[in-house]
């Protein structure tokens, strides 16, 4: 199947200018002006008034669903195919949380396999919140270079009373075992942290590598707009050659105790001197957003939405005045650089055929293509998960 986008403006990320995208199977082929097919076969949109983008990159979704905070009856569903695809999301990885004993990697990793039978890239880290490692095999390092979906370990949780409380040993031992694992395999091997309140803030990332030769790029942090201080802290991390994760799905209660929308975040991140090389945003998709009164009794319950990161890439560029070229690394091309997913984050020949075409003006998604198949036309899913 061939499919041609014409006279689209090109952001891959960098501006392209106005130019027909050729797609041949699940990769570009051709990007220029003016290209001329005359087969019957070829699938043409028209992208006069539309931008071209790389699909989006979500560095931490629950797919397979997660714990609530409530008991058993509160744990979050699973993500649904058109939960991505519809906001544009074409990449996701998959990760468990708090919950590692009624939520498993085995059905973590098979959850991955099924998305991208239905149409989407999908990966996964082994582990969760707790160390030691909860793994498949055994061993991070095998999990890591023997299961194809595994892409690194996660999200190990600091600075949060739900954490182990690991040592710079601890976090130091996983972090070589991840890194191992990625250096056989070809993969990130990337150790993707979950980051809590707690005052440690992220003093203990900076104890494993002044301590050790672990670099700061095998670490990547999440959740940093929990609070200013905490916002402070990761700008302080970019500085020792770190990139930092905000989280776009929230809610009132989390914004009323001092949570920063992640927009808000990202462009003072950028007005601070951190280029969108050390930036990124995901969605926590799927996780448990709890809802809590004065007496800090769970009072309701939030679930996170893949959706919400593609209304912070808007944001980014409509109320912040952040040029379109750095909200799409912040969204695509910086996870996927981290993530060593090579092929995504870029609109070029050879790279994969995930594409998001928006309006100009408003950019609402118009079309999304995934793995090289239309399956948003004019803001609808036309390719829909097996039970939706």
């Amino acid at each position: 199947m061939l499919t041609l986008i014409q006279n689209v403006e090109c952001y891959a990320p960098s501006p392209q200018g106005s130019v027909d995208i050729l797609i041949a199977n699940n990769a570009i082929a051709h990007i220029a002006p003016d290209i001329s097919l005359t087969s019957s076969l070829v699938n043409v949109i028209d992208g006069s008034n539309l931008i071209a983008l790389p699909g989006l990159v979500d560095s931490l979704v629950h797919i397979s669903g997660g714990g609530g905070e409530g008991g058993f009856h509160t744990r979050t569903p699973q993500m649904s195919l058109t939960e991505a695809t519809l906001h544009g999301v074409t990449t996701v990885i998959g990760a468990l949380g708090t919950d590692a004993t009624t939520r498993t990697l085995p059905d973590l990793v098979a959850k991955a396999k099924g998305l991208n039978i239905e149409g989407i890239s999908a990966y996964c880290y082994t582990g969760s919140y707790h160390l030691p490692a909860r793994t498949i095999t055994g061993s991070v390092t095998d999990d890591i270079v023997l299961i194809d979906a595994m892409i690194g370990v996660g999200e190990v949780a600091i600075a949060d009373h739900r954490a182990a409380e690991p040592t710079v040993q601890a976090l130091a031992e996983v972090a070589a075992q991840a890194r191992t694992g990625g250096m056989i395999s070809g993969k990130a091997g990337i150790v993707y942290i979950h980051t809590g309140d707690g005052k440690r803030q992220l003093s203990l990332l900076h104890d494993v590598i002044n301590n050790t030769d672990i670099p700061a790029s095998q670490f990547y942090p999440t959740h940093i707009n929990r609070n200013q201080g905490l916002l402070e802290a990761g700008i302080a991390w970019t500085r020792s050659g770190g990139v930092i994760d905000m989280t776009t799905s929230t809610n009132e209660q989390f914004i009323e105790e001092g949570e920063i929308p992640a927009a808000d975040a990202i462009a003072y991140c950028l007005t601070n001197g951190v280029t969108a090389r050390h930036l990124s945003m995901s969605s926590d998709g799927n996780a448990s957003l709890p809802v809590f009164d004065d007496n800090g009794m769970l009072v309701g319950l939030e679930v996170g939405k893949v959706g919400s990161l593609f209304d912070a890439f808007k944001a980014l560029v409509l109320e912040h005045n952040v040029s379109l070229e750095n909200a799409i690394q912040v969204v695509s091309t910086t996870p996927a650089r981290m993530l060593k997913l090579h092929q995504k984050g870029k609109l070029k020949p050879n790279s994969d055929a995930d594409i998001v075409l928006c309006n100009k003006t408003t950019l609402d998604i118009v079309h999304v293509i995934a793995k090289g198949k239309h399956v948003v036309a004019q803001g609808k899913a036309i390719v829909k998960g097996t039970f939706e």
